[in-house]
């Protein structure tokens, strides 16, 4: 028996998608009604093409920015995903305008956002991989320790990473993780779970005074691996100071030369660094390993604030590893969301 096709038919007798169509079309031809042989299509939206080009510049020349007032050029480098929003505003602006002229400058912001991010855009996570590790800032204030670390456990992970514990928290997580893990390690307020033995465990001097970094060999099946877990301090926008974050760059700078130094030749970092990979203040720690998310990851990854993720400021980066895949993980007590990867540590295949 054949099938009947089945169309829903709107009040005039016209279907859904047809009307739609419909509308659409109707719409396009009101904003493009009136340019053809209008000579002003090139004379009007001059300042709408300026802004776009001076858009554009400000992506493409983001690295000129100078840090000396306010840290100005780091504080746009964390957001700097963000500005591409104001390509379509533009876009739109110049349509309404009936600008020739403006449309055509759109195309110079959106091709700099395009040549900037576009490889993040695309889904370039693996299959397999034989370690597993999760980062995690819980937050000193977390209401639920206890859940936030059964999430953590439950996402399958061999190594987890916690960052921001506070002395009353730390057993909380111990007692919570420990059927998982049979290893741990904390330092300061960082710590270390781990599903294979850990040694050769150290705080890492990021130069603050107290301890937020630290260094284990986790001995897994395929190999040793030097695991560093770290927080770098919080960096703050404020109206006189603009964002300061003198204590973080000095940090970075310290933990990319423990991680220089480091004898092991694969090495994972896992952390809160208060800081995305365009900072150019984290060069120190970014010009010598890849970032998972970069190289296995799909899109942006964002991990802060929880509530509304705008900056991936939580990090999974490696060396003498490959990367297979990166992503986030569901929202738990804390502020920032878990950042999880799988990585090879067999390199020879």
């Amino acid at each position: 028996m054949a099938q009947q096709a089945y169309v829903t038919e709107t009040a005039d007798g016209g279907s859904g998608p047809e009307r739609r169509g419909d509308r659409f079309r109707s719409l396009l031809g009101r904003l493009v009604s009136g340019w053809r042989g209008d000579p002003r299509i090139w004379r009007r939206g001059i300042i709408l093409a300026a802004i776009a080009l001076l858009l554009a510049l400000f992506m493409l020349l983001h690295a000129q920015i100078p840090n000396r007032i306010g840290n100005l050029g780091s504080l746009t480098e964390t957001f700097l995903p963000w500005f591409g929003l104001l390509v379509p505003v533009l876009l739109v602006l110049g349509l309404l305008r009936k600008s020739a002229t403006a449309l055509i400058a759109v195309l110079v912001p959106t091709a700099v956002w395009l040549n900037l991010f576009s490889g993040l855009l695309t889904d370039k996570t693996g299959t397999g991989g034989d370690l597993m590790v999760v980062t995690h800032n819980v937050n000193a204030e977390n209401p639920d320790p206890a859940g936030t670390a059964r999430d953590v456990a439950a996402s399958g992970a061999d190594v987890v990473a916690l960052e921001e514990l506070t002395a009353t928290a730390v057993p909380v997580y111990e007692q919570t993780l420990e059927t998982t893990y049979k290893y741990h390690a904390v330092e300061g307020t960082v710590g270390l779970w781990s599903k294979y033995p850990l040694s050769a465990v150290k705080p890492v001097d990021i130069k603050l005074g107290w301890t937020r970094a630290m260094r284990a060999t986790v001995a897994a099946p395929d190999g040793q691996v030097a695991v560093y877990v770290a927080h770098l301090p919080s960096v703050r926008v404020k109206l006189k100071a603009g964002f300061t974050a003198r204590e973080r760059d000095k940090s970075a700078n310290a933990l990319g030369e423990a991680i220089a130094d480091e004898k092991l030749p694969r090495k994972i970092l896992l952390g809160d660094l208060n800081g995305t990979m365009n900072d150019r203040a984290l060069n120190a720690v970014t010009s010598q390993m890849r970032s998972l998310q970069g190289a296995a990851g799909s899109g942006f990854g964002f991990s802060w604030p929880a509530s509304f993720p705008m900056a991936r400021i939580d990090q999974i980066m490696v060396q003498g590893i490959d990367p297979v895949s990166a992503w986030t993980l569901p929202e738990t007590g804390s502020d920032h969301l878990p950042v999880a990867a799988r990585v090879n540590l067999d390199t020879s295949s």
